[in-house]
């Protein structure tokens, strides 16, 4: 048994876990950030909805990464750069940012204009934030720009996920289930523990986001990508990399031409995903 790697995810994931669940806690009582009314949102069914959730996960998953024993220098910086940098970039974008311009499209279409929007300050200042990390973490100079383009990448689309209760949580737990199982296999600490943080951190909060009551936002959404992108970096050989990587770009291009909320309902294996632990779809009344 890969008793090493199972030792450190399961410290990993209990740490992101406990963090996260105190740090909710403490945001809905006090948020960082304004009152409670500043986190408001509606959604998708027109009902109120918090965003602290994201903030608690950037809290959570930066205090177990910073608190988890075993981690090498290297990995505990970048881990704590991708969360911190995406996460709050996220959040200003949470708070600040308009809707008037969306994807990359919009933004470019925007920034073409002389208009400067929130969304492309964050898809700059996360592109920024992958570089850092992967800087610190790269097994060789050559790999900095897919390490970079991983960790931003899945940052974003990540928070491409974040249309339906709880569906960012299972496509984050997911993937670092299949990082994680790497980990374990190669009986390797650290890239399991990095796969755990977020899985831990992610699953305490999914009842919140199931139930509807929160969301993880783009601050949450941005953090949980960058984290398991930079998960990724570390676990994989660069060719898994280069494919995890050309999968991100084809889910990112995609997003520009099709819903994903529109696939996954036409899909019964994935609308059954993504329906677990939900309510049911409203269905408007039969005509009469």
């Amino acid at each position: 048994m890969a008793r090493r790697a199972f030792l450190g995810a399961l410290a990993g994931a209990v740490l992101g876990a406990v963090a996260a669940r105190a740090a909710y806690a403490a945001f809905t009582r006090r948020p960082p950030v304004g009152d409670a009314e500043t986190w408001a949102r509606t959604n998708h069914r027109g009902e109120p909805i918090t965003l602290l959730e994201g903030p608690a996960f950037v809290a959570g998953a930066g205090a177990a990464a910073a608190a988890l024993p075993g981690l090498p220098g290297r990995v505990r910086a970048a881990a704590l750069l991708a969360v911190a940098g995406s996460g709050g970039l996220g959040a200003y974008d949470d708070l600040y940012g308009a809707t008037s311009s969306k994807g990359f499209k919009g933004h470019l279409s925007a920034l073409a204009k002389g208009e400067v929007t929130s969304g492309a300050v964050k898809l700059l200042g996360i592109g920024v934030t992958g570089l850092a990390a992967a800087a610190v973490t790269a097994r060789s100079p050559l790999d900095v720009p897919v390490d970079a383009a991983l960790i931003a990448g899945s940052a974003n689309l990540a928070n491409l996920f974040d249309l339906r209760p709880g569906r960012a949580v299972k496509v984050g737990l997911l993937t670092g289930a299949s990082l994680l199982a790497t980990g374990l296999r190669r009986d390797d600490p650290v890239p399991a523990a990095l796969a755990a943080i977020p899985m831990g951190a992610a699953a305490a909060l999914l009842p919140e986001d199931l139930g509807e009551r929160a969301m993880l936002g783009d601050a949450g959404a941005n953090a949980l990508g960058a984290l398991l992108g930079l998960a990724a970096s570390v676990t994989l050989g660069r060719p898994g990399r280069l494919a995890v990587l050309g999968t991100v770009v084809a889910l990112t291009a995609a997003s520009e031409k099709v819903s994903f909320t529109k696939v996954i309902a036409g899909n019964p294996v994935l609308n059954r995903i993504d329906m677990l632990g939900r309510r049911p779809v409203e269905q408007p009344p039969a005509n009469r």
